[in-house]
């Protein structure tokens, strides 16, 4: 329980979709989804009011740290499922020797 009688929820990053889930302010039991894209600023003034890049204001149950820590693990998930599904190279290094001005393996 906060200091405003509501009890805390954790901003997490949901798994499955391109969102993360947050509860609006005096309805903790109605999660809604959001598009961390969207998000330009988030401002605790008391309440954590969280404004969008379409101009939207959305005042929300969770912390500024609580949404930062959500937008990272989403971008995280992303970032790693991208690097999952990325062709992979042959993992052996190849060692290239030249000097400066070289050209065919003859030097200038």
């Amino acid at each position: 329980m906060t200091g405003r009688g509501l009890q805390v929820w954790t901003a997490a990053a949901d798994k499955k979709s391109n969102v993360i889930v947050l509860h609006r302010l005096a309805h903790s039991d109605e999660p809604f989804h959001l598009n961390p894209d969207l998000i330009v600023t988030v401002e605790a003034h008391p309440d954590t009011v969280v404004c969008l890049s379409t101009g939207t204001r959305v005042v929300v149950m969770e912390s500024p740290d609580e949404i930062a820590a959500a937008v990272r693990g989403w971008r995280a998930s992303v970032l790693s499922q991208a690097m999952k599904e990325l062709p992979r190279r042959s993992s052996a290094l190849t060692l290239v020797r030249a000097a400066a001005g070289e050209t065919n393996g003859s030097q200038s």
